[in-house]
């Protein structure tokens, strides 16, 4: 079940509202944890038992960490906590990976290959695996209090609008809030807004980038002339950013109607001007949690440049892992540290200098990155750096850019960019604050209402008139 789909919107998603606000507030952390295991269980229903064993292990650990009589203990606890959390993720995960990359190489030494049957993914593992993580350490270094209520501890991991793809919330931003929160006519419509933005980003800008992008990508890279590959990348580079920021948004608002307040995911990062700063705006939540239990873990930069920079591979190489068990994703993960190894190294200051040059330098830095994310293979990334520069030895007349670039996503490419900045937000507050001098508040809620009834009107009619509704970010 996703949060884009007709099933979700119209009977999940209502019904899980009626209960919570029809019954009295000491039963709503009830009714959550109910729906959460129901959105769970209907996608992926033999996994349930997986995501409650974590959801016990975890708790136990928390308060075995908590309880522990000296450090030493405590040490033991959390190392134990954190293996378990981690083998699980490797099994799931990347035990086909390791099985493939072994197979591959076992004929060179005269070895047998490894017969493993495939592993599926459970949903959201990923996520709730971190989330798990943040909790036992954060509770082993006394800023988080353990959680001795395993019911409340269920929902911190469980809560539907962050299991499957984030963002990745920290127990300690929220534990107070799983006590008692306000739920309000103002945060539930604040929630409600914020909902039906996100997604008007996923099914009016990303699926209909994403379809173009799907198919050029699907093209062997040798029939693709350069035109048509930048087309395709500039479609994807923006696909991926309104795909998983809409569902970042909707994650937000959904909190938001139950009175949980979260923080931000993304914050423009397309307009960054260095791969560092790229990293703080885009999936916020999780290159703080590689930051703080990663990176600072490692010993950061306080222990000289080259252990800085060696760090910041490290950390980079996993999240890339953390992404996709592929090579693609562990080469696209490397890319992004050596770019913030030469930002650390002094690339940085002329980047500072020259503010036009940092906007061009970053972006194409991305846009290059994107093109490992995409491709299934490495072959296929090679093949498609090959066409973006022009070096493909394709006739453009066999696949022409007017073939995909139709009016429709000609004008989602605009709208995307624009939206992908400041600009809109900055004159839509401009608007209200004009509209809010010589208007009375009614009428400013009844033009805010109009064009947010006519935005979840056309998402929900691209909803009804196609099948392409992928989520990218939802397998992770």
């Amino acid at each position: 079940m996703v949060f884009a789909s007709p099933l979700f919107l119209f009977l999940f998603l209502p019904a899980t509202i009626a209960a919570y606000f029809a019954l009295p507030p000491r039963f709503r952390n009830a009714v959550l944890l109910l729906a959460s295991l129901a959105f769970y269980a209907w996608g992926e229903a033999r996994y349930v038992p997986l995501v409650l064993a974590s959801v016990a292990f975890n708790w136990w650990m928390g308060t075995r960490i908590a309880d522990a009589s000296d450090v030493a203990s405590r040490k033991r606890r959390l190392a134990l906590a954190v293996g378990g959390n981690l083998a699980a993720l490797a099994v799931f995960k990347y035990a086909n990976f390791a099985v493939a990359n072994v197979d591959a190489i076992a004929p060179i030494f005269g070895l047998t290959p490894i017969a493993l049957a495939a592993i599926p993914l459970p949903l959201g593992i990923s996520f709730f695996t971190f989330h798990a993580i943040s909790y036992v350490v954060d509770v082993y270094k006394r800023t988080a209090t353990a959680q001795r209520n395993m019911r409340e501890f269920a929902l911190y991991i469980l809560l539907f609008p962050q299991l499957i793809a984030g963002p990745i919330i920290r127990y300690r931003d929220i534990a107070a809030q799983l006590g008692t929160r306000d739920a309000n006519v103002s945060e539930f419509a604040y929630g409600v807004r914020r909902f039906v933005l996100g997604l008007g980003k996923k099914l009016l800008i990303a699926n209909t980038l994403g379809q173009a992008a799907d198919a050029i990508f699907a093209l062997p890279a040798a029939q693709v002339a350069a035109p048509l590959a930048w087309l395709g990348l500039a479609c994807y580079t923006l696909q991926i950013y309104f795909d998983f920021s809409g569902y970042s948004d909707m994650a937000i608002g959904l909190m938001r109607m139950f009175g949980f307040r979260i923080l931000e995911n993304f914050n423009y990062p397309y307009i960054a001007r260095s791969i560092r700063e790229f990293w703080r705006r885009w999936h916020i939540s999780l290159s703080n949690w590689f930051r703080d239990y990663l990176y600072v873990p490692l010993g950061g930069n306080r222990r000289g440049a080259r252990r800085a920079y060696a760090n910041l591979v490290i950390v980079f190489l996993l999240c890339g892992l953390w992404h996709g068990a592929s090579w693609p994703f562990v080469l696209w993960g490397a890319w992004h540290g050596l770019f913030l190894v030469a930002e650390r190294a002094g690339l940085e200051r002329p980047l500072d200098r020259h503010r036009a040059l940092g906007h061009v330098y970053a972006l194409a830095a991305v846009m290059g990155g994107w093109v490992l994310f995409r491709c299934d293979t490495l072959e296929h990334a090679l093949g498609y750096y090959a066409a973006l520069a022009g070096l493909s030895g394709a006739d453009p007349t066999l696949h022409p850019v007017a073939q995909y670039a139709n009016p429709l996503l000609v004008v989602t490419l605009a709208i995307g960019a624009i939206f992908a900045t400041p600009v809109a937000a900055t004159l839509a507050k401009s608007l209200d604050r004009a509209i809010g001098v010589r208007a009375t508040e009614a009428l400013v809620l009844g033009v805010d209402s109009a064009w947010l009834a006519v935005v979840f009107v056309a998402s929900a009619a691209m909803l009804a008139a196609g099948t392409y509704n992928p989520f990218i970010y939802f397998r992770v």
